[in-house]
This record gives structure tokens, sequence and C-alpha cells, in this order.
């Protein structure tokens, strides 16, 4: 799935920062303390990095998983985020796909 501009910018410098590193750390997110190990950056760091926007970590992830569950199917998405597939489904509400119920209609014809 393609990224915005912002998200694409945010992923560059994070892997632009890893190389520097020189980490063998599996993750796109790396700190001086996680570089040497397998662990992700803590909740903490990534809210420290976040506060001078007003942006906390959830809204991040949350807002990425409303386009992914709005654009694909959610089961699918439930299983990359190693999520229970009833956990997206609240990032469904209060949203109807207009081409799904058209589609609907027109079968029942």
């Amino acid at each position: 799935m393609p990224l915005d501009p912002a998200s694409w910018n945010v992923l560059q410098r994070c892997l632009d920062h890893r190389d520097i590193l020189q980490t063998g750390n599996p993750h796109v997110m790396v700190t001086r303390g996680t570089k040497a190990g397998k662990a992700p950056a803590s909740i903490a760091y990534v809210s420290h990095l976040l506060d001078p926007s007003g942006v906390p970590p959830r809204m991040v992830r949350s807002t990425r998983l409303v386009d992914l569950v709005n654009t694909m199917d959610p089961k699918l998405v439930a299983a990359a985020f190693g999520m229970d597939p009833g956990g997206v489904m609240i990032y469904l509400a209060d949203r109807v796909d207009e081409g799904r119920l058209l589609d609907e209609r027109e079968r029942r014809r």
C-alpha cells in the first residue's frame, strides 16, 4: 500500500537513522538503547518524539488502521498487525462503503 508523503518521509528518516547506528535490530525505529538487541523502541520514546506535535502514538496507529481497514479486507489487516479480527472492526464504525451496498442491491434484483 502506498504511503502518504509525510509517512514516507518519516520512514526514510528512520531507515537512515538505522543505517547510521549499523544495527541488526529488525524494527524500523531503533534507539541507541535498542540498537544492540532485538527490542522495539519503547512507547515512552515514541511518545516523547511526538510530544511537540501533540499527537499520541495511539492516534498514529489508529489513523493508519482506519485507512487500511477501509481500503482492504479487515481480516487481512488484523492478520498483518497480529490483532483479533474483531479488534479491527471498530475502525469500520460509522462507515458505509456505498460501492458495496450498490453491488448487494444489484445482486438482489
